[in-house]
């Protein structure tokens, strides 16, 4: 999974974390739906944006459908999005998949260094570029404009080396981005956002392509591959100064959209943007450790020890597992993912446990109250706007 916006369950509230869920989910199966299975590798976390944006904009609640069991959900079904923001999202994220694979077979990247994976991967991207133009057609968007804007990548890196600007390198990215976004005010029968989207997402994939440099570039350097930052003699600092700019400009972007429901954007967009460029350069402020900021589940005392779980069986503890039945317990539950992927009865005790990925979270920061930081009287939204990101304990 690929992308810059990689919010932390501890950064979002229950509500908002079920709806990102539910884009992510609903990306994936629509790339499965309109493209099979292979497709699904495409899912990425900055393309769900687009399906973010669609129902933002969209008057009445977003539409959703039920999914069935899935291992990376511990075998449970979900409601997941679904409808023409879905389908741009797969479309665009397929069409820049596609890109993204060719770059890997001309630098010669890792395994694409292969001649018979490099000839299998070029007949991927083939059919990738074919199916992301259909679906994208049947919603009135055009894959064209980002497979052309990548096929001026190579002519604009070779300006950046004649000693061009850096924002040379990124212009390409930044017009399908700006495509891309702004046709989600089409979707949405919004057309006077376009302007304000297409800005907003241009900006987004300025930050894009230079958080990725700048994350590259150490191990660019090393191999000798291409990097804008080094080839433009770009300092880390300006590099930062350049995204945090384009940050503060998404936010000022956003402030022209016309929402429904801008909750889930402006958690994604105008924050976790932000925290996009805290991970890759380093936060300026004081971190706190995950563990200090565990959320417990509603309800529940978090201060209070673990104990047997009385919950079913009319409030009696249950009876621990012996090893045979244990044993099998535990890879029924470990071939399912249920073992690390969501909350369980531990195999063997029956004692209600966290999955691997809840207790090692995304996270390094985890900050509880962190989300409002920037949302002061000058800040990015006005004191929070309803926006939900508040949600987390303090007082703002």
């Amino acid at each position: 999974m690929f992308g810059i916006i990689r919010p932390c369950r501890h950064r979002l509230s229950e509500g908002l974390h079920a709806s990102w869920m539910a884009h992510l989910c609903g990306l994936c199966l629509a790339l499965r739906d309109d493209h099979g299975q292979l497709a699904r590798t495409a899912t990425n976390y900055d393309g769900l944006v687009i399906s973010v944006l669609v129902e933002a904009q969209s008057s009445g609640s977003g539409e959703r459908r039920t999914a069935g069991p899935c291992p990376l959900r511990g075998m449970r079904t979900a409601p997941v999005a679904r409808g023409e923001g879905a389908r741009l999202a797969a479309a665009v994220s397929l069409a820049l998949a596609s890109v993204k694979m060719r770059d890997h077979v001309v630098d010669g990247d890792g395994v694409f260094a292969r001649r018979s994976v490099a000839a299998g991967a070029r007949r991927v991207t083939r059919r990738w570029d074919r199916q992301s133009a259909g679906s994208a057609a049947a919603v009135g968007f055009d894959t064209g404009v980002l497979l052309a804007a990548a096929g001026r990548q190579e002519a604009a890196e070779s300006a950046v080396s004649a000693g061009g600007s850096l924002l040379l390198a990124t212009a390409p990215t930044e017009e399908a981005t700006a495509a891309a976004f702004a046709h989600t005010a089409v979707l949405a029968g919004r057309p006077g956002n376009a302007e304000a989207l297409a800005e907003a997402g241009r900006l987004f994939g300025r930050l894009a392509h230079l958080l990725d440099a700048a994350e590259d570039r150490a191990e660019d350097e090393t191999r000798g591959a291409w990097n804008p930052l080094t080839v433009s003699g770009t300092s880390q600092a300006e590099a930062e100064r350049l995204c945090r700019d384009a940050v503060h400009g998404i936010r000022l972007a956003l402030n022209e959209v016309e929402f429904t429901d801008r909750a889930l954007v402006h958690r994604l967009l105008a924050h976790e943007t932000s925290e996009a460029v805290d991970r890759v350069f380093g936060r300026q402020e004081h971190r706190r450790g995950c563990a200090g900021a565990r959320v417990s589940p509603p309800g529940t005392d978090p201060g209070a020890p673990s104990g047997p779980d009385r919950s079913r069986d009319g409030g009696e503890p249950r009876h621990a597992r012996s090893l045979i039945p244990g044993c099998a317990v535990w890879m029924a539950m470990a071939c399912t993912c249920q073992l690390l992927c969501c909350s369980h009865d531990d195999p063997f005790t029956r004692e209600r446990r966290e999955g691997f990925c809840q207790r090692h979270d995304c996270c390094d920061c985890c900050d509880a109250c962190d989300c409002c930081s920037e949302c002061g009287d000058s800040g990015c939204c006005g004191g929070c706007d309803g926006c939900d990101c508040c949600d987390c304990g303090c007082d703002c």
